[in-house]
């Protein structure tokens, strides 16, 4: 599918003994620097417009610096942080902090790049603070900063969200300086008592709850506290695993495994309001920091952008594809001898697997009926008839990595992109295969009507059927893809479309009437759905077809869709779905819907 803007990854490492511990049992002073950067590499996938990461010395006397940080933009980010950190002997530190960046708002420039820092004389009070997230209601948090008498330099949430756990940062250190006063204790072992008995879980508990969203923040004090904190609907992943030498933290399940190679049994998922707080001792432990919601951990995420080699991911991505066969035996009406699968390369893979697999499952049950049928024991050639069937598979599309579209004028940039994909010529029998081709989601559908579909007819194919190991892509995301407007899902132009075509353009009117009734209210509904209201899933899919087939293309041309049950099935821990069924798990994303339709409208020739 077309490339999409979407995740940012999160990784954070607390060493737990002195350099000279790693140095002695694995050769390397620097173990937990060169942990981070493999960490980070193996999440590149989740970020790559920029990544950036801290450092914390711990047991730094007063006059020296004890908080470090590089940061980069651009896809060779994390390559030019590491080369410069590991040049840098202040890195050789106690705490590292990493992110990998996608930016969700548009905002792009250096910085934006977290991990983001704020500085203090006192050691307690400095914080570097990054996330994988998107806030939907950055005004009422502004607005929260703005009432105590602060002046934020910068409305980005981001930034916001520093400046609010900075402040109450700043009140656990002043509850903490209070208690020592009233103690008799003097200045001097003032301090060193407020880096010891400040407690995160305090300044989590009086900022978090304000945050509508989807998010995964993770930061670190310049004292030595550090923290992981998720979302109460668990939209964004985090996992965490801790021995007696180091506790990591990370966005991905597979790289902990992989990195520190163990098992998957010992790495541990954030629950959704928890967090995991590290002391500046070493000791750690899970706080329920907010109560949890129904789980709305992102579907999405599973299909399209994590890292495959997770169990369950891969496993959800195989059954995915499998879930689509009874829609591919409907549409080839049973003719598995005449039809070809393939994929869309690299990213429906996986499903394809599943897809295929599903399909020899079928074609078993077929020749068990057809033996059954026979009425008598068969004889060699009657078997080795029925046994000689298989489902046919090829690799018909091949992505030509090295092609690059320089040319940034209309025609010619088109012309260049509909060559980005290649076919196999001769994977088919002209005129007489249906080539069945599966993606892992279409979402604007550009590269199908600019490419594949205008490749994949070069092979002259009966019929050219086009799977979605997704459901429709219908609503945008408010939570940390890059999917904000409505006017770039193909679903939704479909059902515009459809509403016009049929004459119903009282259905719009109708939305937008309660998208702007409900703009001032905290528990909107969902407008969009009215759009899509009065269309069956296929109809829609139909249409869809229709506004991505170019003219000239003559060959039948069919998109076939995940359906919803589908989707539940092959991803049960993971039910977030607003995406494909705009039911938002947060009131923000709905007043986010609203604001979203309501600005579609006025920018829209109806």
């Amino acid at each position: 599918m077309e490339p999409l803007k979407h995740e940012c990854g999160v990784a954070l490492v607390r060493l737990l003994k002195p350099s000279s511990y790693y140095e002695e049992k694995y050769g390397d002073a620097r173990w937990g620097l060169d942990k981070m950067y493999l960490l980070m590499e193996k999440q590149h996938n989740r970020g790559q417009e920029g990544a950036g990461i801290a450092c914390l010395k711990l047991d730094v006397r007063p006059g020296e610096e004890y908080m470090f940080r590089e940061r980069a933009e651009g896809s060779g980010a994390i390559t030019e942080i590491f080369s410069a950190a590991s040049s840098n002997p202040d890195f050789n530190g106690d705490i590292f902090l990493g992110h990998l960046r996608y930016s969700t708002t548009g905002k792009s420039g250096l910085q934006y790049v977290h991990p983001f820092l704020r500085r203090n004389n006192w050691r307690s009070r400095n914080l570097a603070f990054c996330g994988n997230f998107n806030i939907t209601n950055v005004d009422e948090v502004f607005a929260d900063l703005t009432s105590n008498g602060q002046h934020p330099r910068r409305y980005a949430d981001t930034y916001i969200m520093l400046e609010q756990m900075g402040h109450r940062l700043d009140m656990e250190v002043e509850r903490v300086y209070r208690q020592c006063r009233e103690e008799g204790l003097d200045a001097a072992d003032i301090t060193e008592q407020i880096e010891d008995r400040i407690d995160l879980a305090n300044v989590l508990r009086q900022c978090s709850p304000t945050w509508d969203g989807g998010y995964a923040v993770c930061g670190m004090t310049g004292s030595g506290e550090s923290f992981a904190l998720r979302d109460t609907s668990g939209i964004r992943p985090a996992f965490w695993y801790a021995d007696d030498e180091v506790v990591v933290i990370a966005s991905e399940r597979p790289v902990i495994q992989t990195v520190f190679n163990i098992s998957i049994d010992r790495v541990n998922e954030l629950k959704p309001g928890q967090a995991i707080i590290i002391g500046k001792h070493g000791n750690f432990r899970l706080e329920q920091i907010n109560a949890p919601k129904a789980n709305s951990a992102c579907s999405f995420e599973r299909i399209y952008f994590s890292r495959g080699s997770d169990r369950d991911i891969y496993r959800e991505r195989k059954r995915l594809g499998e879930n689509l066969v009874p829609a591919v035996l409907e549409s080839i009406d049973g003719d598995i001898d005449h039809s070809v699968i393939s994929f869309i390369p690299n990213t429906a893979e996986v499903a394809f697997y599943g897809l295929l697999e599903g399909m020899e499952k079928y074609l078993d049950q077929l020749k068990i009926k057809q033996i059954e049928a026979l009425g008598h024991k068969p004889d060699h050639k009657e078997l080795e008839s029925i046994l000689s069937r298989r489902i046919r598979s090829e690799k018909v599309a091949i992505k030509d990595i090295k092609l690059r579209t320089f040319i940034t004028e209309g025609k010619s940039r088109d012309s260049l992109a509909a060559h980005v994909y290649d076919v196999t010529y001769g994977s088919i029998e002209a005129g007489q295969d249906n080539l069945i081709v599966i993606d892992d989601s279409i979402v604007r559908g550009t590269t199908l009507k600019q490419s594949i579909i205008r490749i994949l007819d070069r092979l002259s194919p009966k019929k050219i059927i086009i799977l979605s190991s997704s459901p429709q892509v219908r609503y945008p995301d408010y939570y940390g893809i890059d999917m904000s407007s409505l006017d770039q899902f193909i679903a939704f132009k479909a059902a515009m479309s459809l509403l016009r075509r049929r004459g119903m353009e009282e259905v719009i009117t109708k939305a937008y009437d309660l998208a702007v009734s409900q703009l001032g209210e905290r528990n909107p509904r969902n407008p969009v759905k009215l759009i899509y209201e009065p269309f069956t899933d296929r109809e829609i899919s139909l249409e869809i077809a229709r506004l991505l087939t170019p003219e000239d293309i003559a060959t039948p041309v069919e998109i076939i869709y995940q359906d919803l049950p589908g989707l539940h099935d092959a991803c049960p821990d993971n039910p977030g779905d607003w995406y494909f069924s705009g039911d938002y798990p947060t009131p923000g994303g709905m007043r986010m819907v609203n604001r979203a339709f309501v600005e579609y409208m006025k920018n829209a020739k109806i």
